[in-house]
């Protein structure tokens, strides 16, 4: 009978890949709670078994002091040096065989079901580990079933979770069909490893490009930035670390076959590649592209970017419900304002007065109850009070309303004292 248990671990290692030694201490660990259970836990007992013959027994196990301790609890774990023998120094182990005769009964009968939880344990770590690596990694499985509109993906060794916040509106997949999907997240769970895939993630489109452009996965051309709309349409900034390689060429490939496939795959979503640069202007130009840009007016202090373009090349620049612009301004990280020629003075005035506004209230919210300056100290020297001084605005905050109410006036006087003298003129 333990012959036959030694050759069914190993079976058991064979075909479900788990350790033959991890399957013994679990074995272990189920007689010592059967003999916990059924005969008690006195002493510090605990249970070996033998790797080749199956063996199992159970010791009693003490240690060796020259004195009791004082608690009685440890007493019963230790045992005095004179008692062991003299082959025994203080510190080691001193072991009795307390196996009972009917210890293979009632073992058998409970070591089974934890051996089995055991084994089930340990195929869901293997699962979770295994999966663990392929974190932001494409996948590949077979559509399982429909739950509420979450779908869930049959991935051969567990089964992941595909939610519909994750699906691409315009996919559709029936039951049984093959899906490539992004591992989103891998997590420990109750039930076991639960692993969240997503088709619309932008890494996603990056994985697929390492894939089709061998430049990409030999770090010659590297993917900077992405911005995506899933099912739509998604914008991806390269760079190369080569002179001689032109990243855009890399990307398209012959005939931009090495685009299309990744297109195919995302089921047509389209993919424009654009050309990264250090300089934040030019890199806006090319993310917005294909529309012509004129010119890039920067303002680091809001993160925001005044762009001009031709009038005709207005639409294309905003795009179709203004999706070009929005894809651009993710991917470059700054706040695009998209102005005609012919109405450049306009958007700009527009802005200067909208962050003369901002800044000035939010001016008043910091000194919202503060006197003006001079006012509060009169009146507490009158009062006999004492003098605290109101914490200044920044100095930063203060430059900039300078400078924007200098603008104003440069900008809306002269217009202003034109319309007048033309009234009079006119009278």
């Amino acid at each position: 009978m333990q012959a036959e248990l030694i050759a069914a671990l190993k079976e058991i290692e064979k075909e479900r890949g788990i350790s033959f030694e991890m399957l013994i201490e679990a074995l272990e660990a189920a007689l010592m709670s059967a003999y916990k259970r059924n005969f008690g836990a006195e002493g510090n007992a605990i249970v070996t078994v033998d790797r080749e013959t199956g063996k199992y027994q159970v010791f009693r196990r003490r240690t060796v002091v020259e004195q009791y301790s004082e608690e009685p609890e440890e007493q019963q774990n230790e045992i005095l040096k004179p008692e062991a023998g003299d082959r025994y120094e203080p510190g080691d182990y001193f072991d009795v065989e307390v196996t009972p005769k009917d210890f293979g009964r009632i073992a058998a009968q409970t070591a089974k079901q934890v051996i089995v939880q055991r084994i089930r344990e340990a195929e869901r770590d293997m699962v979770y580990n295994e999966y663990v690596t392929k974190l932001n990694d494409i996948v590949l499985g077979t559509v399982q079933r429909y739950e509420q509109r979450n779908m869930f993906v049959d991935l051969g060794k567990a089964e992941a979770l595909l939610p519909i916040s994750e699906q691409v509106p315009r996919e559709n997949y029936r039951i049984n069909d093959r899906i490539r999907a992004y591992v989103l997240d891998v997590r420990k769970t109750n039930k076991g490893p639960q692993i969240v895939l997503s088709r619309a993630a932008e890494g996603l489109v990056q994985r697929l490009m390492e894939f089709e452009v061998p430049e990409i996965e030999d770090g010659i051309v590297e993917i900077m930035a992405i911005s995506r709309e899933a099912g739509s349409r998604t914008k991806v900034a390269v760079h190369s670390n080569r002179a001689e390689v032109d990243p855009l060429g890399a990307c398209l490939g012959p005939k931009s076959i090495r685009i299309a496939n990744v297109s195919d795959e995302l089921r047509g979503e389209k993919i424009d590649v654009i050309r990264w640069s250090p300089d934040p202007a030019t890199f806006i130009q090319n993310a917005l592209s294909p529309a012509k840009v004129i010119n890039v007016e920067l303002y680091e202090d809001d993160g925001t970017a005044l762009v001009i373009v031709p009038d005709y090349q207005l639409s294309l620049a905003i795009g179709r419900e203004g999706q070009n612009v929005r894809l651009a301004a993710r991917l470059t990280g700054w706040r695009l304002e998209i102005a005609a020629e012919a109405e450049v003075d306009e958007m700009r005035a527009r802005y200067f007065q909208e962050r003369e506004e901002r800044l000035a209230a939010e001016g008043f919210a910091y000194g919202e109850g503060i006197a003006p300056e001079g006012e509060g100290e009169v009146a507490a020297a009158e009062s006999g009070e004492e003098v605290i001084a109101a914490e200044p605005q920044s100095e930063l905050d203060l430059e900039l309303i300078r400078k924007l109410q200098e603008f104003k006036r440069e900008t809306f006087d002269p217009l202003r004292r034109s319309e007048e003298t033309e009234e009079t003129e006119s009278l």
